[in-house]
């Protein structure tokens, strides 16, 4: 009897998942969808063809998320993994990744807004630039924590063995520490570019409404009930999201298993 229910329990928490994606997908092709009206006026791609407008400018917010997202997740990925590893064997290596938790501590929107004043005595106040380095103070300590796991008395008798056999620096993490850190660090560069991609409360407050990346425009569509260009918005919002996912099962996981 329960392998009979079995399938059926299956294909329900599969439909269960995929319904609010799918809605979210007929949503934004809809338009004039008022109430007793069972079905919308009209169905199609009209919502989709504002992206190439200055109406909507999603596609300008799209490519702005995009770079920005990359940015983070490039430089924090980068600077994460050779900082951790002095974190790591430095003699308070404990009290600096106690440290590292200490952006989590404030919600976002006040710890922007403890930043705010630095901000503007460097010029950061209102551009991409500044929207960057502020979610580099979210993303990098997530990657010391994150590659803290990485550095431990194996690795460094991997660099020892290197230097007795004649190994450079260079060679050392070119030929070695990189290559056993592989996946590690497409899981952070992933992580990061997620951490960076869905990020509000920063990019709001930063950018004070000069860059307005893809979530800053899901949000003010939601506050103006423009639940179409919403659902669109959020169309885009998790397109990146599910490549990196498939990249993530393609690739990372079949090497890390």
């Amino acid at each position: 009897m329960k392998r009979y229910w079995k399938p059926f329990f299956l294909s329900f928490l599969v439909l269960l998942v995929l319904f609010p994606f799918t809605y979210m997908v007929l949503l934004s092709l809809m338009s004039g969808w008022q109430f007793p009206d069972f079905l919308p006026s009209y169905f199609g791609f009209k919502n989709w063809a504002t992206i190439m407008t200055s109406e909507g400018g999603l596609l300008q917010s799209f490519v702005i998320s995009v770079i920005i997202s990359l940015s983070v997740a490039i430089v924090t990925t980068i600077s994460g993994f050779f900082i951790s590893r002095v974190v790591y064997y430095h003699p308070k290596s404990k009290v600096l990744n106690v440290l590292a938790y200490f952006p989590y501590i404030l919600a976002p929107v006040v710890f922007a807004a403890c930043l705010s004043f630095f901000f503007i005595k460097l010029g950061l106040f209102g551009n991409v630039t500044g929207v960057v380095v502020a979610q580099f103070l979210i993303a990098f300590p997530y990657a010391l924590i994150f590659f803290s796991s990485f550095w431990n008395q194996k690795m460094k008798s991997y660099a020892d063995l290197t230097a007795t056999l004649g190994g450079s620096r260079l060679q050392t993490y070119t030929k070695v520490l990189l290559p056993m850190a592989k996946s590690m660090l497409l899981v952070c560069f992933f992580q990061t570019f997620l951490i960076s991609w869905f990020e509000y409360g920063l990019t709001s407050i930063i950018g004070i409404g000069k860059v307005q990346t893809l979530t800053i425009k899901v949000f003010l569509f939601i506050k103006e009930a423009n639940y179409y260009y919403g659902a669109l918005s959020c169309c885009l919002l998790i397109f990146p999201p599910v490549v990196l996912l498939y990249f993530n099962k393609r690739y990372v996981f079949k090497k890390m298993v």
